[in-house]
């Protein structure tokens, strides 16, 4: 039914919104002139709702450069987005509603349908507000996890409606130079554009070489209803442990992309430097002239990923191989390196995102440049049937030197199918059947802390929410504890 936000963000969105009522309803109400009231709230209206589409579009966009500056997840913006939409909304009604009020009071209700009909610089600015009511109504939360695919698409077709008649309401009012609002519009179209080039760039850079070609895709059938997705990219590419990428298919809803996390990432020399050095080790310069792969698991719902699922199933069980593009990698600014200690959570496949930084973070510990000196995955499943999904990632982690003397995993099995499927296989690879108790947890990675404490999370809401209320019981002790939830509400 929605979004609960944070305490902080509850703080932020209520100055946010308190403000705007002030400015739009601090006037003399005392005047006698009602119209006079109507038409300087009209003015301020309209303004407010100018003023606002900068920062929301700004908040909207992947390549929002406000998200590396303060290391905010897109997340937040988009929560932000989502309410300053909703403020926008508001804010435009006023503004229609008092030049309604205004206009038929001065010459009558044939004058509005008239000024509708056959003015432009009403008729564009009626028409942005009927289309911004339409999204309103559509971005309802239950309406937009219904039909989540078919909003996406008609959302960017009504945002680009709505910036378009703005514009033209904006330019075509009868005074010279338009109205003062215009350098708004302006900015709001190059902002989206320039945007919108970068996403373009990305996909050029990352997806095509003129030695290797384009980027081509393996996808493989899981158990669970789950797509195993590695995507060979044709050029070397840096991706930080916890980003998240977009990714889209030939044949597979191609206009669609939709953000997963990256779960695995390999680098690979060029052929020439594999053919010189056959040992298994390659320096960081022949590694960056060569390319990169990066995988996914994504889990079959509704819509694209249905889609995808079903496309892989059809090849028997095996793997099928398709032209794809990534875009991205995006975030990624939450390093672990720096803590001591690293408790890892994960719900069914958001251990994707816990899982890219397991190699990282042993590797650096072998080679002593990182402080982290323990490492504890907590993995939540819902069978054993989910091992799949990882196990060649999982067997190469499991067999790092020293692995034993930094990590630490527990495996939980919502749903086992038998009790013989519970095995621990050794003392720092620990199964059991149930359910977590996230607490309990915690209370014993605190007893055993090294330095400060990273917990971050990747899951259902539910775990989520359980995670942080662990977290801040164990802070009260005074313990330096530090939570980072990886979410896409949408």
């Amino acid at each position: 039914m929605g979004t609960l936000p944070s305490r902080l963000h509850f703080v932020i969105l209520s100055l946010y919104l308190l403000s705007n009522i002030i400015y739009m309803f601090y006037l003399d109400w005392s005047q006698p002139n009602r119209y006079a009231l109507a038409a300087e709230i009209r003015g301020r209206s309209g303004t407010l709702a100018v003023v606002n589409m900068v920062p929301l579009i700004i908040l909207a966009g992947r390549n929002n450069p406000l998200i590396p500056l303060l290391q905010v997840s897109f997340d937040t913006y988009n929560l932000l987005h989502r309410w300053m939409g909703r403020m926008v909304v508001v804010e435009a009604l006023i503004h229609t509603i008092a030049w309604a009020v205004v206009q038929v009071s001065a010459a009558g209700w044939n004058s509005l349908n008239e000024k509708i009909l056959h003015e432009t610089f009403v008729a564009s600015g009626f028409s942005g507000t009927i289309a911004l009511l339409i999204l309103f109504f559509l971005a309802l939360s239950p309406v937009r996890h219904a039909f989540y695919e078919t909003f996406l698409n008609v959302h960017i077709i009504l945002a680009f409606i709505i910036f378009l008649t703005t514009l033209i309401h904006c330019a075509s009012a009868a005074i010279p130079g338009g109205l003062p609002q215009l350098p708004y519009m302006i900015a709001i179209f190059l902002l989206w554009f320039f945007e919108r080039l970068a996403r373009m760039f990305r996909l050029a850079y990352n997806n095509w070489s003129s030695r290797r070609g384009f980027t081509e895709a393996i996808i493989e059938p899981m158990p669970g209803d789950c797509s195993r997705v590695t995507m060979h990219l044709p050029r070397y590419l840096d991706v930080a442990p916890g980003t998240h990428a977009y990714i889209r298919f030939m044949g597979i809803k191609p206009w669609e992309n939709h953000p997963f996390s990256i779960a695995w990432t390999e680098h690979h020399p060029d052929d020439e430097d594999r053919a010189l050095n056959k040992e298994k080790s390659h320096s960081i310069a022949a590694l960056r002239r060569g390319t990169t792969s990066v995988s996914f698991i994504i889990g079959a719902h509704t819509g694209f990923t249905r889609q995808l699922f079903d496309t892989a199933s059809r090849g028997g069980g095996h793997s099928i191989r398709v032209k794809a593009a990534m875009e991205g990698p995006y975030a990624g600014h939450h390093s672990l390196e720096s803590y001591g200690h690293a408790v890892l959570f994960a719900g069914s496949t958001g251990i994707t995102h816990q899982l890219s930084y397991l190699k990282p973070l042993i590797q650096g510990f072998n080679d002593g440049t990182i402080a982290t000196r323990r490492v504890t995955l907590v993995w939540i499943m819902r069978d054993t049937e989910a091992l799949e999904w990882v196990r060649p990632w999982m067997d190469e982690i499991l067999r790092m030197p020293r692995r034993r003397d930094i990590l630490n995993i527990r495996l939980f099995v919502t749903r086992p199918k038998n009790s013989k499927e519970i095995i621990s296989s050794s003392s720092t690879v620990q199964m059991f059947p149930g359910r977590p108790s996230i607490s309990t947890i915690m209370q014993r990675e605190v007893e055993q802390q090294v330095g400060a404490m990273a917990v971050t999370v990747c899951g259902p809401g539910a775990l989520a929410d359980d995670v942080r209320q662990a977290v801040r019981e164990v802070q009260s002790t005074g313990n330096v504890v530090n939570l980072n939830e990886e979410s896409f509400t949408w």
